[in-house]
């Protein structure tokens, strides 16, 4: 079903009231739930997510930032001017994601062989 809007209603357009469905159209794509895994182990830059060990591309990292700001996942703030240059920090319903991750992985440690616990030092303390 879809629906629509007033193009001025910054809310998202949504194909249905289904909140699994909702939560996978803002986080289910396969980097989203990493740079928040990132964050949680302390990373803040565009330059130490590039560092993770699955290789994003920039183009897909710039775009996934962007996305997760825009939905209140993550807020950005300047910390250099010249060129300018930004830090991100998980808001507080970001910051929710921690269990959503730990029941992930949690699932894969079980499931998956082959996976390890840390591959990021502190991603799930809890």
């Amino acid at each position: 079903m879809k629906t629509t809007r007033d193009a001025t209603d910054p809310t998202p357009l949504r194909r249905s009231i289904c909140p699994v469905a909702n939560t996978l159209d803002r986080i289910g794509d396969k980097w989203s739930l990493l740079l928040v895994r990132d964050m949680l182990a302390g990373k803040l830059t565009y330059g130490q997510f590039l560092e993770s060990p699955e290789g994003i591309p920039t183009n897909i990292l710039a775009d996934r930032l962007k996305r997760l700001e825009q939905f209140g996942i993550i807020t950005r703030s300047v910390y250099q001017e010249r060129p300018v240059r930004y830090a991100y920090a998980l808001t507080t319903q970001g910051k929710q994601l921690r269990v959503v991750l730990r029941a992930i992985a949690d699932w894969g440690l079980e499931n998956i062989g082959g996976t390890k616990k840390a591959i990021v030092p502190g991603s799930f303390t809890r």
